[in-house]
């Protein structure tokens, strides 16, 4: 009769875990229980199954995509699928396969990332976006988990992270009007809790301040991602004084200014969107945009994790990646 898995846990006195992790040379366990157990399996004459086995000691070859929005308004922001290409084209050169999953808050976020690590169907995980204070940062980096993030985290040395310089991007562009005359400038941007709407929001308030332009706290709104949230938020500033230019931190959101202006009658706004996505040429008028060159982002990022995955001898290698911003003059800002 053909001794099993349990046959040696038996005789070695472990449970049938233990033994599988000396078959997969776990380094947690310890040397004493690995000759107890490889000395039960000679005994019995115990072969372990040559496919788990190699299974075992090998890596899944797939990273693991958390994605910050539902399905539904996935595809309505360029930004995501631009930066999944990026991710994908980087995956397939080195090999490697990816599964996504999307969420719709912060605790679903831990829930998933739990799901991918226990049931070891990743080898990393890239997180999508940076919060503030994020937990899902917190946890993977208490846990020792590979993974990278697209956008600026909080503590940035002991992180893996792909992101543009997006205070110096909003400066530039702010600089760039006030340098053509404009001085009444509002900001309309994403989720404060986000990482990247703060930075952009210094990059405004610095412009205007090395400028000695008094900060307009009226005419900052923040909100969500869409192109609802830039609608009303013009409409809001415009009632309180007509700007002569509106910044925004996505296209989407530019959008709905491009919107509310146009009900308005007031084209002669200025108005500048962030990742040039496909549809900014097609807008009327064309909206002007910071090109953050989101494919190179994803790109950027699954280099950074892959290639620490494969780092197998430690090397000193990057953990941060900054990827370069243009901005592209449209007749939205009638320069």
């Amino acid at each position: 009769m053909t001794a099993t898995i349990k046959d040696v846990a038996k005789e070695a006195n472990v449970s049938p875990s233990t033994v599988s992790r000396v078959i997969a040379d776990n380094p947690k366990i310890s040397d004493a229980t690995k000759k107890r157990v490889l000395a039960a399996m000679e005994k019995l004459n115990y072969h372990p199954n040559a496919i788990a086995r190699s299974l075992a000691n090998k890596s899944t070859k797939t990273l693991g995509l958390l994605l910050p929005n539902t399905d539904e308004d996935l595809f309505n922001n360029p930004f995501f699928t631009q930066v999944m290409r990026g991710i994908s084209i980087y995956a397939q050169k080195k090999g490697y396969y990816i599964m996504y999953s999307y969420s719709n808050n912060e605790t679903q976020d831990i829930e998933f990332i739990k799901s991918y690590i226990h049931s070891k169907w990743v080898d990393g995980i890239i997180l999508l976006s940076a919060r503030q204070e994020d937990k899902c940062i917190e946890y993977l980096k208490n846990i020792h988990y590979p993974f990278v993030v697209v956008g600026r985290p909080k503590d940035s040395q002991s992180v893996l992270w792909v992101d543009n310089d997006n205070f110096q991007a909003m400066y530039n562009v702010v600089t760039s009007l006030m340098e053509r005359g404009y001085k009444d400038i509002a900001f309309i941007g994403g989720p404060q809790s986000l990482t990247v709407t703060n930075d952009r929001l210094k990059g405004y308030k610095k412009a205007l301040w090395e400028r000695g332009i008094e900060i307009d706290e009226n005419y900052i709104l923040t909100s969500e991602f869409s192109e609802l949230a830039g609608y009303e938020g013009a409409k809001r500033i415009i009632e309180y004084k007509v700007p002569q230019a509106i910044v925004t931190t996505d296209d989407i959101i530019a959008f709905g200014v491009l919107k509310a202006i146009k009900e308005k009658n007031m084209q002669k706004i200025a108005v500048i969107g962030f990742n040039n996505t496909f549809l900014a040429p097609y807008q009327s008028p064309s909206l002007s945009s910071v090109d953050i060159n989101a494919e190179q982002i994803g790109y950027q990022a699954a280099k950074l994790l892959i290639d620490s995955l494969e780092d197998k001898e430690g090397n000193n290698k990057p953990t941060y990646y900054i990827v370069d911003t243009k901005f592209i003059e449209r007749e939205s800002t009638q320069l």
